[in-house]
């Protein structure tokens, strides 16, 4: 055989088994993040901070599209508006003393303590920091959500 003749045929295998290569990377690629994702691997999104400007006398409330906040001679603390259950906003019922979810009837004590209904978890807890000024008073709070 010449080495004209097998120049051809050895490139053309070269090319598929490259070809072969990148298509066995890409496949693994596309079945391994799944898997992660299934795994519980995920990347956790950036905190986000919501800042109320303004003191609350222990005793008050203040519902935030996004959390409930308490203020008690203790501190602050602050409780998600979003339902374990589907995900509907709770509301804060003030008469009843309770956080309960419209949708379903989900009741929760205003630690986020679940009490009854469909909901099987309590609701997610945000870290509070008060913001003092000079003097040390208490001029708003910011929540970490």
């Amino acid at each position: 055989m010449s080495p004209s003749v097998s120049q051809p045929d050895s490139s053309r295998r070269r090319f598929l088994a490259r070809q072969l290569r990148w298509l066995l990377a890409g496949t693994l690629t596309a079945l391994a993040l799944p898997l992660l994702r299934f795994a519980g691997f995920t990347v956790k999104p950036k905190p986000r901070y919501v800042t109320v400007n303004k003191k609350l006398l222990p005793g008050a409330v203040l519902t935030e599209h996004d959390f409930i906040l308490f203020v008690t001679e203790a501190g602050a603390r602050s409780i998600s508006r979003r339902c374990t259950h589907l995900g509907c906003r709770v509301n804060f019922r003030m008469e009843l003393g309770i956080i309960e979810c419209p949708c379903h009837q989900s009741q929760f004590s205003p630690e986020g303590i679940r009490l009854s209904g469909p909901a099987q978890k309590n609701l997610a807890i945000f870290s509070v920091r008060e913001l003092k000024d000079d003097q040390g008073t208490v001029t708003g709070y910011e929540v970490t959500l």
